[in-house]
């Protein structure tokens, strides 16, 4: 039986049947004290959150927490003109979203993704026809059998290795970690998929979201955009 969580700097649940919103960045696109900061912050919490005895409520808290958290960390990504963006190169955006979708419908039923200068977005689905597609994984940095954590390492690691000849460097290209994040029900589903295909737009970026050459949205989803 395949394990449904574990937890490296981030907590991570990833059951077989569901859809789900990941978010990765590049390595050194924000400073470490503004991390650590964060992640201070939302240590502090998760402690408070100990007192509470009802085991629902403290998990919806945690659920609400763990979103804001994500909104402060990609609102800095969004700003960030000091870290690194070598996903403003054509040729690096292009071999991502080459390979992102190379693996629908093999790996992953895609709903949406956006390539941002340092980071990427996407919202991809996991069914009972795509986990028989996905080899368990050997134990890799103590994760073994995590599959939504196995299609992030192999996509990660070509695209890094495939960025780096363009970039003519070596060296680590994304950050380890990537956030992956359970959707609950059809109205958080339409939020998510508003929130990534708009980001190029909140970010100052373009003025419509069609302007925007590294998004796919799935025809199955274009009904959900807000303009």
């Amino acid at each position: 039986m395949t394990q449904l969580y574990y937890k490296r700097n981030l907590p991570h649940y990833q059951p077989d049947n569901a859809i789900y919103f990941i978010t990765f960045r590049l390595a050194f696109s924000l400073p470490k004290s503004v991390i650590l900061s964060l992640k201070e912050e939302y240590d502090h919490f998760i402690k408070s959150t100990k007192l509470i005895k009802n085991i629902s409520e403290r998990n919806n808290l945690i659920y609400k927490r763990r979103k804001q958290y994500f909104g402060k960390f990609d609102k800095l990504l969004d700003g960030s003109e000091s870290g690194v963006l070598w996903l403003k190169n054509n040729d690096v955006a292009k071999i991502v979203y080459d390979s992102i979708m190379f693996r629908d419908k093999k790996v992953y039923d895609l709903h949406c993704f956006c390539i941002m200068p340092n980071h990427v977005h996407m919202v991809f689905e996991i069914g009972d026809e795509n986990v028989g597609r996905i080899a368990d994984s050997t134990p890799r940095n103590g994760v073994s059998g995590y599959r939504v954590t196995k299609i992030l390492q192999d996509l990660k690691k070509y695209t890094a290795k495939e960025s780096n000849k363009i970039l003519n460097r070596s060296g680590q290209f994304w950050h380890n970690e990537s956030y992956d994040h359970v959707i609950r029900n059809s109205i958080e589903f339409g939020n998510i998929v508003n929130y990534v295909i708009q980001n190029p737009v909140k970010a100052g970026l373009v003025d419509n979201y069609k302007k925007w050459k590294w998004t796919y949205v799935a025809d199955s989803v274009k009904g959900l955009i807000i303009n």
